[in-house]
């Protein structure tokens, strides 16, 4: 599975597909969002980028998880949100404009910090395989993540209507796609499934419980309003797994390390909704309790 052309050739065009999209929804004003909520974007890339990384290394010494295994959810902690933490705020009514600054800004973050953590971790596990060391391997992160972002957001501001045409059939797209890998990757490793869903699905689970509730509960600890807080949530515990999974099969060639990805990418869509409902009905309740 790993050597077919599908994997080397067809998925890493697909996420660069899917990349592409992204930057159509994204404009340099997004960019610009910093300047309007500066405390509210560095709490919640904090979280991302250093606190997740750190809760995934203890969990993967906690469940003392195979090396590969290891790495591939350290390689899920490193990868960014995406457009669906942003539909998820929108529906929980969460900070949307918050949520479209950080996923425009962890575009750009993720061909550093992908490569960057995964390598380390590929190091301390002493698996087999190597992210970020290689110049090439970089360039290749950063050919499919970054640059599809830059071309998608150019045509944007050329063309706001082929944009908005656009949105739709990339979201349908991005969604397919991450179906069929979720389920190639499991399949590739079905001899093994057994005991890989034993061991990731209950770090994966917890991870991503621990992922939503620090989103939330960081940002209002540090006294960022209800709306912020929601977005925080999502966007921390929504990743983009799309990206991790790619970079698993593709990049380091191993469908071990792209088990927790496809794992988590069904735990959660079924958690975020969950978390987003129950933390907006207790404030809904907290609401009506102060008006009475």
């Amino acid at each position: 599975m790993n050597d077919s052309a599908l994997i080397t050739t067809g998925l890493p065009i697909a996420l660069a597909i899917i990349m592409f999209g992204l930057g159509l929804s994204l404009t340099t004003a997004d960019f610009r969002g910093v300047a309007r909520t500066p405390k509210a974007v560095a709490v919640a890339l904090a979280l991302q980028v250093v606190v997740l990384p750190l809760v995934a290394f203890g969990l993967v010494k906690s469940f003392d998880l195979d090396p590969l295994l290891a790495v591939g959810v350290l390689l899920l902690a490193a990868s960014p949100g995406g457009t669906t933490a942003n539909l998820l705020s929108h529906l929980f009514r969460g900070d949307v404009a918050l949520n479209i600054t950080l996923t425009a800004i962890n575009s750009v973050l993720a061909a550093i910090t992908i490569p960057v953590i995964t390598n380390l971790a590929i190091e301390h596990f002493d698996a087999q395989g190597e992210l970020g060391l290689q110049f090439g391997k970089v360039v290749q992160v950063i050919a499919i993540v970054l640059i599809p972002v830059g071309i998608g957001m150019s045509i944007r501001r050329r063309s706001a209507d082929f944009a908005a045409r656009a949105d739709r059939p990339v979201r349908v797209f991005s969604l397919a796609v991450l179906v069929l890998v979720s389920a190639g990757a499991l399949l590739g490793e079905r001899e093994n499934l057994a005991e890989y869903a034993q061991k990731v699905g209950v770090v994966t689970g917890i991870f991503c419980l621990a992922s939503l509730t620090l989103g939330y509960g960081g940002a209002r600890l540090l006294r960022l309003d209800e709306r912020q807080a929601i977005a925080s949530s999502m966007e921390v515990g929504v990743h983009n797994t799309t990206v991790a999974l790619t970079i698993a099969l593709s990049v380091m060639g191993s469908t071990e390390a792209a088990i927790p990805s496809a794992v988590y990418s069904v735990f959660m869509y079924v958690f975020a909704t969950a978390f987003g409902y129950v933390i907006t009905r207790r404030h809904a309740q907290a609401r009506t309790g102060l008006i009475r």
